[in-house]
């Protein structure tokens, strides 16, 4: 009996199991599956205008709105053209850092993952992988939550009683009728997990035409109602003296911070890139000009409803667009209908591009024998429906407490792992080693984890955490507060400058003495042990079809027992 149990458990994992190489001994079967491997050319379907498209996309949700508005808001309230300069900082600095990252993905083919193993080990890079995952699923929570207020929207919008919905809900945070349009929401989202990364692209164009016209008519109501851009543009902000430069120090954060998770997790999206070049200005300059511009219609948006209605500038534009229903008449119901409708798509774009695609391809490498991208996929939206996030959502000082921190400890992970590919091994990376769970690949270092990684990432947490402790209430120094203003900054800045100094007097194998990017002869590698051909070459060549790139001692590449990939 109790064989045949353990014979039924074994089928039962077996038909569980995910899509893998053949030949994969079990240590590799925990360290790749089809979704982890480097993206073979024929779903390399990325050009510039899809990144274009994306970040087009991407820039229309209602967090940005949000951040941009609730530096308006609140007692130390910036003017509107203090708040839009801090976005076009914020933004342009975030664009950086992503091109940085995303260079990584575009040479590679690979994720962030499988990035992480050369800097933090093959297995050190676990703990990375779960933090991140961890904290898009509770941004997942977070955004469906607000998808769920444009739900409220559309639903008012068709039945006014909808929003005298009796509440039996305990929290006073949230009530009946908000949870359920939260959970609406979460489950017309389901089918959009399903798709691969490489065919979801074609979401991301349908909103970017349809949330940037939606939004522009929000803007053009908003002015009219306010008789105007002259009575919003006069409004001057709350904040003087020192307490202006910090509010606008901490806005210009708070944008950087909107980009946190986007910064570490871009090669996940910029793998699928036909060419490194396709995922270079695409980016660098979409991402400034397409979150200013949302941003600017925000602000003034949110600077309206001052005019408007009177008191503090309203910092959520779906309270604002409430707001709008109050007394409308059936054109202007269908009105906040389109607008909130819009509103709707643009945060599941957001929700799948941001959340669900990022901790589906981080649960993928924490058990790559079980789970792809889809399926973890659907476990962060599972996560994201039992957490709270109308917690989060509460006031603008839990919103932009939350981005901080959040920020604290992705922007270690991007310091470690910036320095570790542009400084120290100058793009060199040896891509089959780092599928290897043997001791001799440079990629394993002590047991599978890198100290040099791990000690550099502490340093850039602790360099926060009396500040982080400050900013959730707790009496710290002032200059810890000051410090933590700069939590992004400080946190990178110290990791890579600890991680370089570590790898200065503790050398790593597999480096480069020179510039040595070879991503552009991975074609379709295999990783299984014993397989001593694995990359395909062009039959127009005029090569073998499969061959093996050897190490050029001359080209300043340490560790020469090591083969290339």
């Amino acid at each position: 009996m109790e064989k045949l149990q353990q014979s039924k458990l074994r089928h039962y994992a077996r038909k569980l199991a995910v899509e893998s190489e053949p030949g994969l001994s079990n240590a590799q079967l925990m360290l790749t599956n089809h979704d982890l491997k480097p993206v073979e050319p024929e779903r390399r379907q990325w050009g510039p205008w899809n990144f274009v498209g994306f970040w087009v996309a991407d820039s229309f949700n209602i967090n940005t709105w949000m951040i941009s508005s609730s530096m308006i808001a609140g007692d130390n309230g910036i003017s509107w053209w203090q708040s839009w300069l801090c976005v076009w900082i914020g933004y342009s600095i975030a664009g950086c850092f992503i091109c940085l990252t995303g260079r990584i993905g575009a040479t590679y083919h690979i994720s962030f993952p499988v990035i992480a193993r050369a800097s933090f080990g093959t297995w050190g890079s676990l703990w990375p992988v779960f933090n991140r995952a961890a904290m898009a699923c509770i941004w997942y929570g977070v955004q469906a939550w607000i998808g769920g207020q444009c739900v409220t929207l559309m639903l008012r919008a068709i039945w006014s009683n909808y929003q005298d919905l009796p509440n039996t809900f305990p929290s006073p945070s949230t009530n009946t009728r908000d949870y359920v349009s939260f959970f609406l929401f979460w489950f017309c989202s389901l089918p959009a997990i399903w798709f691969p990364v490489h065919k979801i692209r074609h979401l991301f164009t349908v909103k970017a035409y349809f949330a940037p016209a939606a939004g522009l008519t929000f803007f053009i109501w908003a002015i009219v109602r306010a008789h105007g851009l002259g009575p919003i543009v006069r409004q001057g902000g709350k904040a003087q003296g020192s307490a202006l430069g910090w509010a606008m120090v901490q806005g210009i954060m708070s944008s950087i911070a909107n980009f946190a998770t986007l910064i570490v997790n871009d090669p996940d999206f910029a793998r699928f890139a036909r060419k490194p070049k396709d995922a270079l200005w695409s980016q660098l300059i979409t991402i400034p000009v397409g979150f200013a511009i949302t941003s600017f219609i925000g602000i003034i948006v949110s600077s309206s409803s001052a005019v408007i209605f009177g008191g503090t500038p309203v910092w959520n534009p779906l309270e604002l667009l409430g707001r709008f229903l109050e007394g409308a008449n059936s054109g202007e119901r269908f009105g906040v209908f389109i607008i909130a409708a819009a509103f709707t798509l643009a945060q599941l774009g957001t929700n799948i591009a941001a959340n669900s695609i990022s901790a589906g391809t981080d649960m993928t490498a924490l058990l790559p024998r079980y789970i792809n991208i889809r399926r973890g996929g659907y476990i962060c939206a599972i996560v994201g429906l039992a957490m709270c996030p109308w917690n989060l959502l509460s006031s603008s000082n839990n919103f932009t407490t939350y981005l901080s921190a959040y920020s604290v400890f992705l922007s270690s992970i991007a310091g470690v792992m910036i320095c570790d590919y542009y400084i120290v091994r100058k793009g060199y990376f040896q891509i089959r080693d780092l599928y290897s769970a043997r001791r001799s690949s440079p990629y394993y270092y002590t047991f599978g984890f890198s100290w040099r990684g791990y000690t550099a990432y502490i340093c850039g947490i602790l360099i926060n955490i009396v500040g982080f402790v400050g900013a959730i209430g707790r009496p710290v120094p002032a200059g810890a507060t000051y410090l933590y203003n700069l939590n992004f900054f400080g946190g990178f800045i110290v990791a890579s400058g600890t991680y370089y100094l570590l790898c200065r007097f503790f050398p790593i194998p597999a480096t480069s003495d020179t510039w040595m990017e070879v991503g552009d002869e991975i074609r379709n590698p295999s990783v299984a042990y014993g397989a001593d051909e694995y990359l395909d070459r062009a039959s127009s060549e005029g090569t073998p079809d499969k061959y093996v790139v050897k190490v050029d001692e001359e080209a300043g590449v340490r560790d020469r027992k090591q083969d290339h990939f």
